[in-house]
């Protein structure tokens, strides 16, 4: 469901504004970026890796012997000059990047409020288009992002006043001023530990951008587990899908791209992570939609199947509110961030149970995809991949990412992994306890 990593919150009102002050003036196709620099830095959950150990102090003694090495190869399908980032936290707390020397780097942290440059250089560069870089990540970690990028990303730190730790300030996809901004650039998510191996992710949950394919290996004699990732001309796809719908529905979709100077689509946004960014869009966008489910579910049962030991759940909204019986909580009627962004009332709350966490992902799905008023509808999820989508309002986002993937899996929606029983995996995850080599293709994969 939610993607496995947790980008912890950096939740201090001393530091920068959290949105935009001014809404973006409405351009012909997109957002021209215009790069910044640390006074235009937004602090959010998404562009933040808070560490938890005191100074970010590298260890004393090399704590990774004992531990297997994590082989990743990195083939440039992109072409010219190509870097990777890797940004990760150690089983200890501390956050770390891998140097191109192949040992981990702790950087230090000194400004509680004003975000730090990083002087390391931290770019790991690829080889020429069709090379392959090889790499081995000493020990285990957790919350990673391998960052693709041509050209160079900023990153910057943070000292928690409480006990001194470091946290990573990333590039921020969605905010038009940022360092990074005007850098063509794409991610995967990775996790490495003893108890699970490896688990690396695609998701699309933030943005569309580079394009990254990938295919994972293993010691047991399995199966290559691939994931194919995004056509190498996604972001076009995709924001081209974006402006169209603009003229057809009068909506803000041509705003989620982003531009440079010359017109070049750099990355598409998400219409969640846009709204939450800059305030406002699609403020009506589901208002006569959400009606019509509570109208319908006024007078015949929204049957939720959990896919657990729960079975059918028969909901109803004759109260106003969706209510499931036995749940803690109830649903109000979603605001379009709520429902773009699977969050607010569908956001995961203190005393949820498992009612509550079974129907939450389920009835957000439905609205992002359009499938409570139609037939078969009144179950979900029931309906086949080829219903979703079809109707307006819809996430038409998602649609557009799910067709620019050359395989329809990678999360375009926090909750994208919710599909009937029996359908084909639509995350973008490799899995294995026992992995052997992990290929990234930087520039889609072929």
């Amino acid at each position: 469901m939610r993607s496995f990593f947790t980008w912890s919150l950096l939740a201090a009102a001393s530091l920068l504004p959290s949105t935009f002050a001014v809404p973006l003036r409405r351009q012909a196709i997109g957002v021209p970026v215009q790069p910044g620099d640390v006074s235009d830095i937004i602090i959010s959950e998404s562009n933040t890796l808070n560490g938890t150990f005191p100074g970010n102090k590298p260890p004393q003694m090399h704590p990774f012997a004992a531990e297997p090495d994590l082989r990743v190869d990195l083939v440039n399908t992109l072409g010219g000059a190509v870097n990777a980032y890797i940004a990760a936290q150690d089983p200890q707390g501390r956050v770390m990047f891998l140097l191109a020397n192949g040992n981990w780097f702790y950087p230090t942290a000194s400004d509680p409020n004003v975000p730090q440059a990083i002087p390391q250089n931290l770019a790991i560069p690829l080889g020429p288009e069709g090379s392959t870089t090889s790499l081995r990540l000493p020990g285990f970690f957790s919350s990673g992002r391998i960052f693709f990028a041509a050209g160079q990303l900023q990153f910057y730190t943070l000292r928690d006043a409480s006990n001194g730790a470091a946290k990573l300030v990333m590039p921020d996809p969605l905010n038009p001023r940022d360092p990074s901004a005007g850098v063509f650039w794409g991610f995967a998510e990775m996790t490495y530990s003893a108890q699970g191996g490896l688990y690396a992710n695609l998701s699309f949950v933030d943005f569309v951008g580079l394009p990254v394919g990938q295919r994972l290996t293993t010691t047991d004699g399995a199966p290559p587990q691939i994931v194919l990732g995004l056509a190498r001309d996604a972001a076009r796809q995709v924001c081209n899908a974006m402006v169209s719908r603009a003229r057809q529905d009068n909506q803000p979709w041509d705003q989620l791209c982003q531009t440079d100077a010359n017109g070049n689509i750099l990355r598409v946004d998400a219409p969640g992570k846009y709204i939450a960014a800059h305030g406002g869009g699609f403020d009506n966008y589901w208002t006569s939609y959400v009606d019509q489910v509570w109208a319908r579910f006024a007078s015949e049962p929204l049957i939720i199947n959990s896919q657990n030991h729960l079975g059918d759940m028969r909901c109803s909204t004759t109260s106003g509110q969706i209510v499931c019986p036995g749940g803690s909580r109830s649903f109000a009627k979603p605001s379009a961030l709520d429902i773009f962004g699977c969050q607010g009332v569908f956001g995961r709350q203190d005393g949820d149970n498992d009612v509550i966490l079974a129907a939450t992902p389920r009835i957000c799905a439905a609205l992002q995809r359009s499938t409570l008023l139609l037939e078969g509808g009144q179950r979900q999820p029931q309906l086949p991949v080829g219903r979703y989508y079809l109707n307006s309002p819809t996430n038409w986002y998602a649609k557009a990412t799910h067709d620019a993937e050359l395989d329809g899996r990678g999360y375009a929606f926090a909750y994208d992994d919710v599909n009937p029983d029996g359908a084909p995996d639509a995350s973008g995850a490799v899995v294995s306890p026992n992995a052997d080599v992990w290929t990234l293709f930087v520039g889609g994969s072929r």
